[in-house]
C-alpha cells in the first residue's frame, strides 16, 4: 500500500511522501547501500534509482524516435561515431 502526504520543506519545495514495502533482498541491499554511506537515506537512494531510470528512459525514447525517423526517411549517411556521439551527447544532457 502506498501512502501519501506533502512534505512543506525549507526551501518551499512539495515533497510527496510515501510508504513503500520492499522484499527482503531489496531491503537488505537498500540498507546495505546507506550503511556503505553510499547514500544518507533510502530515500535518496530511491531518489537517484528513479532518476537514472528516468534518464535511461529519454535515452530508449530518444533511440526509438532515430529509429522510427530512420525507417521512415530511408537510411542514414552518418557514420557510426556520429550516432554514438550524438546518442552520448544526449544522455549527458
Amino acid at each position: 500500500m502506498i501512502q501519501y502526504r506533502c512534505i512543506f520543506t525549507p526551501n518551499r519545495k512539495v515533497m510527496a511522501r510515501q510508504s513503500i514495502s520492499f522484499t527482503k533482498p531489496n531491503e537488505e541491499w537498500l540498507k546495505a547501500q546507506v550503511d556503505s554511506e553510499e547514500y544518507s537515506s533510502k530515500s535518496e537512494l530511491v531518489n537517484d534509482l528513479i532518476r537514472q531510470a528516468r534518464k535511461q528512459q529519454a535515452q530508449v525514447d530518444w533511440i526509438r524516435a532515430k529509429l522510427n525517423r530512420s525507417e521512415a526517411g530511408g537510411f542514414t549517411n552518418e557514420t557510426k561515431e556520429q550516432i554514438l556521439k550524438q546518442s552520448k551527447s544526449s544522455i549527458n544532457g
